[in-house]
């Protein structure tokens, strides 16, 4: 990968920290998720889901909590954005069949937006067993297959292959690993960081500041922008407009778990190799490449058409989905202390601010007939008032 890079480099002269990223993570022969997709122990980086099945209980209580509020929809697609092994969405499966009733009049089906064909073939295996088709004759998802519990699942490439419909969007830890581009102000006005083969050591790469503005640094950088380094991911923005468009005209919501900030970061980017930061510059391909998500960013190209929640901790919202309460009816089940102390350990791990708790963060979109009612303002009193959303508020125990 590396000397894809500096023949590249040779070719063309410096490129951007976005076009860097892509080629790192996702080029097709080399690229760190497409050949490996290191999640898990064994991997380069654990999630949430891998640390505790209550997580994805948790996710899926509040999807069907939402579906509930909005007055139980016929359809319910629930639809995951960058699945990883499948875990979340194994565990939200698992909450459906035991909620079966609540939703026998309701279609559910499972739709994932997966480019890694060696983590497609993972999920397919964690959620079907492996019994998928690849191919279909509905030409929008290349491969399909069916949960153990007997619900449909589609595999696409891109957003837009969904079917439009009233979905949950769920995005874990996905747009942390989306490309970035990276400005630094000068006295000269903003310019772009970009990656350069360095001239010392011939093999190795370095940053570069662009000598003039680039288009980047034209249409990325906000006006009113109050810091000297700032990071900028379009395509996440790109991907929230649609997610806007789409929940804004079919209804549903989207939820987003990732660790980022409101606007107020600098320098972000990293890399991850067995569990430890890893120099973003060395050894391409072989380590995650990530930044945090601006959540600021999202919030603003929403555009208005959805109504926006957080980004509230993720001890904040799930203490207020009930985590505690889950925790105490699993202890209470568990006969062995090798159980016992796994719940408690990975409790720690998912809420300690040292350790995810605080670095996590929550953001969703709601239709705005779901935070207000419509007739709301001619006549405040008339409905009843609208349930408050799950995880963004206390949980109130009847």
């Amino acid at each position: 990968m590396l000397r894809h890079l500096l023949l590249k480099l040779r070719a063309t002269g410096p490129v951007t920290v976005a076009e860097y990223m892509r080629e790192a993570l996702t080029n097709p022969g080399q690229g760190y998720y497409t050949r490996r997709g290191g999640i898990g122990e064994s991997g380069d980086f654990v999630t949430s889901p891998e640390i505790s099945q209550v997580f994805g209980e948790l996710i899926g209580i509040w999807c069907i909590s939402e579906w509930i509020a909005m007055g139980k929809p016929e359809v319910f697609q629930l639809v995951e954005l960058g699945p990883g092994r499948g875990t979340l969405t194994d565990d939200i499966l698992r909450v459906v069949n035991q909620l079966a009733s609540l939703l026998s009049k309701c279609d559910v089906s499972i739709h994932l937006v997966e480019v890694s064909p060696k983590l497609s073939e993972i999920q397919a295996l964690m959620l079907t067993g492996g019994k998928v088709q690849s191919n279909p004759e509905d030409k929008s998802a290349y491969m399909k297959g069916v949960s153990k519990t007997g619900i449909p699942i589609f595999w696409y490439r891109d957003i837009q292959d969904v079917p439009p419909g009233y979905s949950f969007y769920l995005a874990h830890e996905f747009f942390d690993a989306l490309p970035i581009h990276k400005f630094q102000r000068t006295e000269k006005g903003w310019r772009e960081v970009l990656v350069d083969i360095d001239p010392e050591v011939p093999d190795q790469l370095r940053f570069v500041l662009s000598p003039s503005s680039t288009p980047a640094t034209e249409n990325f950088i906000q006006p009113e922008e109050m810091r000297d380094h700032v990071e900028v991911c379009p395509e996440a923005g790109v991907i929230i407009q649609r997610l806007a468009g789409r929940i804004e005209k079919d209804g549903g919501a989207a939820l987003v778990a990732d660790y980022g900030h409101d606007g107020t970061k600098t320098d972000t980017f990293r890399g991850f190799q067995n569990h430890k930061l890893h120099d973003v510059l060395r050894a391409p391909g072989t380590a995650d490449l990530t930044a945090d998500v601006d959540f600021s960013y999202l919030r603003k190209m929403t555009q208005g058409k959805t109504a926006t929640l957080g980004p509230i901790k993720q001890r904040e919202f799930l203490k207020n989905m009930g985590i505690d309460l889950r925790l105490q009816v699993l202890l209470q089940n568990s006969c062995d202390t090798a159980t016992h102390e796994q719940l408690l350990h990975s409790y720690d791990m998912l809420m300690n601010p040292k350790k995810m708790g605080d670095c996590f963060n929550f953001f969703a979109l709601l239709p705005h007939h779901r935070l207000v009612h419509p007739d709301k303002k001619h006549k405040p009193d008339s409905k009843s008032p609208l349930p408050p959303v799950a995880g963004f508020g206390e949980l109130l125990l009847k």
